[in-house]
């Protein structure tokens, strides 16, 4: 397959738009990287340039060590899969995925073996004489890849292919391309705004915010190890909890001090605190670190009121009020509260995360 390598990659359309902002990622081969991000931050542009769609204004981009900034779409040996499927109506489902063999000339028998092995991995053999319109979106889909897959090329391309599906559709289909990735070995660049795409199916994952890279690493680290409140907000389901607080210091411990309720620092945590007595700074946690304990002590928890309860079967998510502060708790189906009823929660400080006020920098999370 391919490495895939951007250095400062920049994309300023003609009007001054600046929408891709010195990228630089380095894909390995057979390694599947994906995009993520809100909708605008620029993933599906910096996919393009990639494929050759979007002219680059600044910067390289290599595969395979070779520069292909001015190598036509047609010569990158990369095939893409659109959100949309771009499936020719009038054509079956075989001379689909055999369209671009035929135009490049391939013999008979290998566009008709190739086309068959595809069809066999994707489990479509008994649709290839069908059109597309007589199709499900995800029948449709699996043909679009299938027709990527005859290619055999060394890059492969996927543009939010997904997001036209309904839900259960899409938790099939996400497992059906991973699956596919192992199966094919190919180095896969894959572009979402669905972080829980992001999580479960990249093996390195790209958070991009307004053109700029915010992080690239693995799920986990993203997810344990966020630079920025971006990151740390963007990554998670449901998403991390943000409280403004005031750090003071009462008789040598520190405190976070939101006006309601007030906790002891600890550990590492108090180390960075100390920095920023009588300094505000946002207080992070993730709705699973924390725990319900309605015995904690003053000092030690955060206090709240329930304002909404949301039984998932497995697990409740409740919404509670600080009184400045809404933030949502992850909790056993044994917890039983009601809405208003007063809650506890002690968080766990060893994965509390402080935030700058003003840069939104983790002040405690160190990658090295």
């Amino acid at each position: 397959m391919a490495t895939v390598q951007l250095k400062d990659l920049n994309k300023v359309y003609d009007n001054g738009f600046h929408a891709v902002k010195d990228a630089n990622i380095d894909i390995k081969d057979r390694e599947f990287v994906v995009l993520v991000g809100p909708s605008g931050c620029g993933k599906t542009t910096t996919l393009r340039m990639v494929a050759g769609l979007e002219d680059i204004s600044s910067g390289d981009l290599m595969i395979d060590d070779r520069k292909v900034n001015d190598i036509p779409p047609k010569d990158r040996d990369i095939a893409m899969v659109f959100q949309n499927y771009a499936l020719y109506p009038h054509m079956t489902v075989y001379d689909n995925m055999a369209f671009g063999l035929k135009i490049r000339k391939f013999e008979k028998s290998d566009i008709q073996a190739r086309v068959n092995e595809a069809a066999r991995i994707l489990d479509i053999e008994a649709l290839l004489d069908r059109k597309p319109k007589q199709l499900s979106g995800g029948q449709r889909q699996r043909v679009a890849v299938g027709r990527a897959i005859v290619r055999h090329p060394k890059v492969f391309l996927f543009d939010e292919p997904l997001s036209n599906l309904d839900a259960k559709l899409r938790v099939q289909m996400r497992a059906e391309i991973s699956s596919l990735h192992n199966r094919l070995q190919a180095t896969m660049i894959y572009v979402t705004h669905d972080q829980v795409e992001a999580m479960t199916m990249g093996d390195k994952i790209v958070v991009m915010k307004d053109g700029i890279i915010m992080q690239i690493g693995d799920p986990l680290t993203l997810y344990n190890f966020p630079v920025n409140r971006f990151v740390a907000g963007f990554i998670g389901s449901p998403p991390m909890n943000f409280m403004t607080m005031k750090i003071t210091e009462e008789g040598g411990k520190i405190y976070c001090d939101e006006g309601n309720f007030k906790m002891q620092l600890t550990d590492d945590v108090a180390e960075v605190g100390k920095r920023y007595i009588g300094k505000e700074v946002v207080f992070g946690v993730r709705p699973e670190d924390l725990e319900y304990n309605d015995s904690a002590a003053d000092g030690m928890c955060i206090t709240t009121t329930v304002e909404v309860v949301e039984p998932l079967g497995a697990e409740i998510h409740m919404y509670v009020s600080t009184g400045k502060h809404q933030i949502v708790v992850r909790v056993p189906p044994t917890v039983l509260l009601s809405v208003g009823a007063k809650a506890r929660f002690i968080p766990d400080m060893k994965k509390v995360i402080l935030f700058d006020l003003e840069t939104e920098q983790a002040l405690n999370v160190d990658l090295k």
